[in-house]
């Protein structure tokens, strides 16, 4: 377990007055509110100050936070024996344990009902966000994810475990797609309902493909002269390769599509694959080669600058 400073995260003195934690805490609750902060750590720094306020607030668990002696934030440390009896645990017990959690679960362990004022709330929803490729996508079918997520024990003390969950890929799910998870997220609080994990789909960059919402591009590379004379090329797709026939006089830029070659969508229409041209030279030509090239240039009237001339544009 890490400790955290709870009265340097609120601003305030150890030996401050209940008054001056809740002023400070008020202060800066509005200034690190998600609706009003516009610093990219605001919400972080609100839920910070939050924590803090929930232990020092209450007088049992302030006595209690304060009996552990102060320590540098983030250092490790082990809370005193006493702790360990109360909640049944050894030393290792608390190492996937949170500062916060506990103090959550603290008065509560070897008590009895809880007050009326206490009702049931259900448990944290979680979102995780699970990789996945364009094949993954294209052909469905599962994929297995790993998320932390808190669990409570009999004492009401929340650890954090790793779980693995196998989930089927739906058909038209695409980047950012989210699944639910219903009952895999936090544990409720007093009997009420566990919380939910949502499953966000990361699609992961591609080698050929350049994903436009359901449509894929690709670049083609083709030879000069398979650019001039027309030519019939192999196309990669993802349901297997494609004859695609390159017409004469083909220009760098232009776009090819394969209808239907696409990434399905939820209403099953199916996006296309536009094959992008790009013309690329040898690097380097054989003696035969070279000669070619010259009569080509020799006896050809073709100048693909000629717009430079009239000032006109290509």
């Amino acid at each position: 377990m890490k400790f955290k400073d709870y009265y340097q995260a609120l601003g305030v003195a150890r030996s401050a007055s209940a008054d001056e934690i809740k002023k400070s805490y008020r202060k800066l609750a509005h200034k690190y509110h998600p609706d009003v902060s516009k610093d990219p750590g605001g919400e972080e720094k609100f839920k910070e100050v939050a924590e803090a306020y929930a232990t020092l607030k209450d007088p049992e668990k302030r006595q209690a936070y304060d009996d552990l002696g102060r320590r540098p934030a983030g250092e490790p440390f082990t809370p005193p024996p006493d702790w360990q009896q109360r909640f049944h645990m050894d030393e290792s017990g608390f190492e996937d344990v949170d500062l916060s959690d506990l103090f959550a679960a603290f008065g509560r362990a070897g008590h009895g009902p809880r007050p009326q004022s206490d009702p049931p709330r259900r448990g944290q929803d979680f979102e995780i966000a699970a990789p996945v490729t364009l094949e993954q996508i294209f052909h469905g079918g599962e994929i297995e994810v790993r998320a932390e997520l808190p669990e409570s024990d009999p004492n009401g003390l929340v650890h954090r475990v790793v779980r693995t969950f196998r989930i089927t890929l739906p058909k038209g799910a695409g980047d950012g797609y989210r699944l639910r998870l219903a009952g895999k997220g936090g544990p409720g609080h007093k009997g009420g309902a566990v919380g939910d994990l949502y499953v966000a789909l990361a699609l992961q960059p591609h080698s050929l493909y350049r994903p436009s919402g359901r449509d894929l591009y690709l670049d083609l590379p083709l030879a000069p002269w398979e650019a001039a004379l027309g030519a019939e090329v192999d196309i990669p797709t993802l349901a297997g390769s494609v004859t695609l026939k390159v017409k004469p006089g083909t220009q760098s830029g232009h776009k090819l599509r394969l209808a239907r070659r696409g990434l399905a969508a939820t209403d099953g229409s199916i996006g296309d694959l536009y094959a992008q041209v790009r013309i690329d030279v040898p690097g380097t030509l054989s003696p035969a080669e070279r000669d070619l090239f010259v009569q080509l240039a020799a006896v050809s009237g073709f100048n693909p600058r000629q717009h430079f001339l009239s000032g006109a544009p290509a």
